[in-house]
């Protein structure tokens, strides 16, 4: 008797218990210029890798069949805690090895709270991760933006959010979850020292600047005083 065995993630659950991973972007059919052909599950570890063929009709009509690989590791949230009366925001430091492997002096990243939605809606996601990483309860909450950050290879888009806070919502410690082998570090840096560590490049994190100079533009919660002490 021959009996044929799965394929993990595919017709019998993976390490995570998901099944179907091959169908991603099968049924899509919102551009007319692009046709999807097959879709080729070539990685599963803790995300996923794809590889997907596809038709594409070109500005001068032109078919061509062509090939993307894409990343998958789901959606994210990140979020700007600052204090406006005092001109200071909340971010972390943690080691990223995927930056210490490509020219990172330490691997050690400045950066705004953030984390993957998992199950969750963004803004629950979001204030989950502002409690875990920074000890801090987010009161309102102010969207952003939401944005694709690496769309040549990388699916994952990212809820952008800003939160006021005050030493009083600092309830907790922060620090990330130790079993997620998380060991990150609260900073409390004022904004001008913050915006001084992006041009001298100790800032090179992209979601982190671009919640900071969101913060300083005009109208923004962080924007410069105008004379006379009141802000812009």
């Amino acid at each position: 008797m021959t009996t044929t065995a799965g394929q993990p993630g595919i017709d019998v659950p993976d390490h995570r218990g998901r099944t179907g991973l091959d169908r991603a972007g099968r049924d899509l059919t919102r551009n007319p210029d692009v046709v999807i052909r097959s879709v080729e599950l070539t990685s599963q570890g803790w995300h996923v890798l794809r590889r997907t063929t596809f038709d594409f009709r070109r500005r001068d009509g032109r078919w061509t069949t062509e090939q993307r690989e894409t990343y998958d590791r789901g959606n994210g949230s990140t979020i700007l805690l600052y204090d406006a009366q005092r001109r200071t925001v909340l971010l972390t430091r943690q080691f990223r090895y995927p930056v210490y492997v490509n020219g990172h002096p330490d691997g050690l990243l400045v950066e705004a709270a953030a984390g993957l939605l998992d199950d969750d809606d963004p803004e629950t996601a979001i204030r989950r991760e502002a409690a875990e990483e920074l000890g801090v309860t987010v009161r309102e909450l102010t969207h952003v933006f939401d944005v694709y950050m690496s769309p040549g290879s990388v699916t994952e888009r990212v809820h952008f959010y800003a939160a006021p806070y005050g030493p009083g919502d600092r309830v907790g410690a922060g620090g990330g979850l130790e079993h997620d082998g998380e060991d990150i570090e609260v900073l409390e840096l004022p904004i001008e020292q913050a915006l001084a560590m992006v041009r001298d490049g100790r800032i090179a994190d992209a979601k982190t600047i671009m919640l900071l100079h969101w913060a300083v533009l005009p109208g923004g919660p962080m924007s410069p005083p105008a004379p006379g002490g009141l802000p812009g």
